[in-house]
């Protein structure tokens, strides 16, 4: 079932804008994995293009359901909650669970860590 012919043009057009930011945002953010070499720096890149894409996309989403449905589509707003608070924390904990092996391991190039008390 397609609502397609329902949808002006000017809501297909600021949808299509949407989409294709966010579709570039996420490649970019992908290509970030070709491109940095060491895990620490590859690990920003995706989560911030994989952020916003998603946002764009969504903004795309509610932008459609909401001109079709003539209402505002609930469903946006709670994916858009669920990926902007787990992309950081799974970013924080990849990010901790990698430091503690390297420190573990003995590499030189990671930070030492700091004893400092409040």
């Amino acid at each position: 079932m397609t609502q397609a012919p329902d949808l002006p043009l000017w809501a297909a057009i600021l949808a299509a804008i949407f989409v294709l930011i966010g579709a570039g945002a996420t490649f970019i953010g992908s290509m970030g994995l070709l491109r940095l070499k060491t895990f620490y720096e590859r690990v920003h890149s995706p989560t911030m293009g994989t952020t916003l894409g998603t946002v764009c996309i969504l903004l795309a989403s509610a932008c459609v359901s909401s001109v079709v449905h003539a209402r505002f589509s609930v469903h946006e707003a709670l994916i858009f909650l669920f990926v902007s608070l787990t992309t950081p924390v799974t970013l924080m904990l990849l990010a901790r669970a990698a430091l503690y092996r390297d420190r573990v391991a003995g590499d030189e190039s990671v930070p030492v860590e700091d004893d400092r008390s409040n």
